[in-house]
């Protein structure tokens, strides 16, 4: 990995293209069997870790290339009262929207062939689970290169959402090289367990348990939920 202290931008953003590109082969080599087991884990983890996301808007992203798959958990958190939302892009180089998402939302392909709802009314996060080609012990994000976060964080600074950053740990890098407009993550959540930033670094909080009350549901998997559920197309 670059180890430097300073880079021209055009150098920066060709360094970041290419780890992009080796975190993203990396991800998508885990084997199916260990992306269910990362991603139960990190199922309980938010739930358990972040109690107040069955109770506000939680935005989330559809995920691609065997990014964390946040649909299982919103199922259950929406069981118990909480909002799930898509962004949305609007235009290039403008900051992002939110709209609404249930099972049967009209959802049409965008941007890197990403699924997101075609209508319904703007809404403001109240958490963000955002996931992250790569993440550095300082907290911050390697995404896709497009900014388009870090735009629609820095226009929500009055109501700034708490912004979850949901990985493996195979994306833990020593530093993205943060430059101004970079964004950190308030908390980093894997398989291992929960993160926090701290006085400008990540500090490992460990695994969160259990709360103290009886859940209303079994956790959900992927063979307990109706085909079509997720508003993919039904197999023929």
């Amino acid at each position: 990995m670059m180890r430097v202290k300073y880079m021209q931008h055009a150098e920066l953003m060709a360094w970041r293209k290419t780890l992009r590109g080796e975190m993203i082969a990396r991800r998508q080599a885990v084997p199916e069997d260990r992306l269910h087991a990362w991603r139960t884990a990190m199922d309980r983890h938010l739930e358990h870790g972040f109690p107040g996301l069955a109770s506000g808007i939680l935005a989330f992203c559809w995920p691609i290339r065997n990014e964390y798959d946040a649909r299982h958990l919103l199922r259950r958190l929406r069981e118990r009262g909480a909002t799930a939302a898509l962004p949305v892009v609007v235009a290039p180089q403008a900051p992002l929207i939110f709209r609404e998402w249930h099972p049967g939302v009209e959802l049409a392909l965008g941007k890197l062939d990403i699924p997101y709802p075609t209508t319904g009314a703007e809404l403001v996060p109240d958490t963000v689970l955002l996931p992250m080609n790569g993440f550095d012990r300082q907290g911050y994000r390697l995404g896709y290169g497009g900014g388009f976060f870090d735009r629609t964080l820095q226009s929500l600074d009055m109501r700034k959402p708490q912004v979850i950053g949901v990985s493996y740990e195979l994306a833990a890098i020593d530093t993205i090289h943060p430059q101004s407009w970079d964004i950190p993550m308030d908390y980093v959540v894997t398989e291992r367990g929960v993160y926090r930033r701290d006085s400008g670094k990540l500090e490992f909080l460990g695994v969160p348990q259990a709360q103290r009350v009886e859940l209303s549901s079994p956790v959900c998997y992927a063979a307990d939920i109706a085909p079509g559920y997720f508003g993919e197309e039904p197999e023929t």
